[in-house]
């Protein structure tokens, strides 16, 4: 199959592209400003389907909405037809084209050509109306707020909010691309009205949005990462990411150093426990401690270890040798004291995670030697 894909170069085409790809398209054919415009008169005579994404969102003055979207979109229906190519034709257009006004105006004239030419031709079209998009490769002050939103806080740049209660609907850009790939083969999702729709959409206040894209630069102080089961929390995490300062892909932690080696918070989540590493020098033995409630998952990466438990009401000792050669989980459980202790020649280097987050003020920890 070929395909047609006009503002391929934009927000949405540069993923449209990559997933196409993705899938096994190769047969592609990117079609943008900076394109030979005579090149779209062979596109237009052999492709099998047109993803037409190109569109002008914000001209400088309101007569560009005319000529760069219902414009353009004239010309290529009319190669179309002049090459007599049935090809299905998918356009982007927007909630906007409803409201009264230039840009809502230029994309409602866009969806009445291509409903008028599927009367003309009887060849099938995609007319999606699009909310507020948001996902990688999105431009700040262009595509969308949770792009500006998201490159001005991840850089200390102020953020304007004008009605913090303005509540929007957000569609990823993943949802945006599983559902184009359903409509390539043949499965649009549609309504009643003859539109078509991607199913997953999100709502959430302005105020809300800013806010929560804020708490994620501060997990990189508070360790705490976002709840990945929120849908639109997981969407925008990914999202934020992708805006990062090139040279601030990364954040140091707080190692707690001593003459024993050191032992370092990794990531604390609200419902998850945390996360730690723990570095033992040789010969030194770490633990010796136990919990009513707490429990732990000790996993060695590097070095040689001896895990040691008893039972506090008990004087029977129970050991596990543990290797980064051979990774294996061990639990620790409640009402076992418990230590480890380096028995190799070059550091330990333990993965640990707690079912709680430490808290200095409840520590449920209660030192007694194995």
């Amino acid at each position: 199959m070929k395909i047609l894909v006009t503002g391929s170069n934009g927000f949405v085409g540069k993923n449209l592209v990559a997933e196409l790809k993705n899938k096994g398209y190769n047969d592609i054919f990117e079609f943008t400003r900076e394109t030979d415009p005579l090149l779209l008169e062979t596109y237009t005579k052999e492709c099998d389907f047109v993803f037409h994404l190109a569109g002008v969102n914000r001209p400088k003055n309101g007569d560009e909405f005319i000529k760069g979207n219902l414009g353009f979109t004239t010309h290529l229906l009319e190669l179309l037809k002049k090459h007599n190519n049935k090809a299905r034709v998918l356009i982007t257009s927007s909630i906007q084209a409803t409201m009264d006004n230039p840009y809502g105006r230029s994309k409602k004239a866009v969806e009445d050509l291509l409903f008028n030419y599927f009367y003309e031709t009887d060849n099938k079209v995609y007319v999606y109306r699009l909310p507020n998009l948001f996902g990688k490769w999105s431009r700040p002050n262009y595509n969308t707020v949770v792009a500006t939103f998201c490159h001005n806080i991840a850089r200390g740049i102020d953020i304007q909010i004008s009605n913090p209660d303005a509540e929007l609907t957000l569609c990823y850009i993943d949802d945006v691309l599983e559902e184009f790939m359903s409509a390539l083969e043949g499965n649009p999702t549609m309504q009643e009205d003859d539109f078509c729709i991607v199913s997953i959409t999100h709502t959430i206040k302005l105020g809300e949005l800013a806010k929560l894209i804020m708490g994620f630069k501060e997990s990189r102080t508070s360790l705490y990462i976002p709840n990945m089961q929120d849908p639109l929390t997981k969407k925008l995490y990914s999202t934020y990411l992708s805006f990062l300062p090139e040279n601030q892909f990364s954040y140091d932690l707080k190692m707690n150093c001593d003459d024993r080696g050191s032992f370092t918070e990794f990531i604390r989540t609200a419902d998850r426990g945390q996360v730690s590493i723990n570095v033992s020098k040789p010969g030194i033995t770490k633990g010796n401690h136990w919990h009513h409630t707490k429990n732990e998952k000790f996993l060695v990466v590097s070095g040689e270890g001896l895990i040691r438990f008893r039972k506090i009401d008990s004087d029977e000792i129970i050991e596990y040798r543990v290797s980064g050669e051979k990774l294996q989980v061990v639990d620790i459980p409640t009402g076992y004291t418990h230590s480890i202790v380096n028995i190799g020649v070059s550091d330990l280097v333990t993965v640990m995670w707690a079912n709680e987050c430490f808290d200095p003020t409840k520590p449920d920890t209660y030192f007694v030697e194995v």
